[in-house]
C-alpha cells in the first residue's frame, strides 16, 4: 500500500522539466521503489548507480564509528567508482 502510494507521488524532475534533458539522477526514485519491492534487476536496469549509492552511504556510517585511514582509503575509491558509473550511466541514456 505504502509502495503505491508512493509510486503515484513521485517527485517530478526540475532540470527535466524546465530543461527538457534528464539530470545524471533521473530514474532513482523508481529505481528505489523497485528494490523496495524486491525487484532487484529491474532496479538496476532503471538506475544501475543506486546499489554503489546505497554502499557508499554504508560505508559513510561506518567511518563515522570507526574513523581509520584504510576506511578513508575505500571511501575515496568507492567515491570515484560511484561518480564513474553516475557519469557513465548517464552518457549512456543519450547514446
Amino acid at each position: 500500500m505504502f509502495l503505491e502510494w508512493l509510486e503515484h507521488h513521485l517527485l517530478p524532475c526540475p532540470i527535466k522539466h524546465f530543461f527538457g534533458i534528464e539530470c545524471p539522477g533521473c530514474g532513482m526514485q523508481r529505481s528505489i521503489i523497485e528494490l523496495l519491492k524486491g525487484n532487484l534487476w529491474e532496479s538496476i536496469t532503471l538506475y544501475p548507480p543506486l546499489i554503489p549509492l546505497i554502499i557508499l552511504m554504508i560505508l559513510l556510517a561506518i567511518n563515522i564509528k570507526i574513523n581509520s585511514e584504510t576506511m578513508l582509503k575505500v571511501l575515496k575509491y568507492f567515491y570515484i567508482l560511484t561518480l564513474s558509473i553516475i557519469f557513465i550511466n548517464y552518457i549512456l541514456k543519450f547514446v
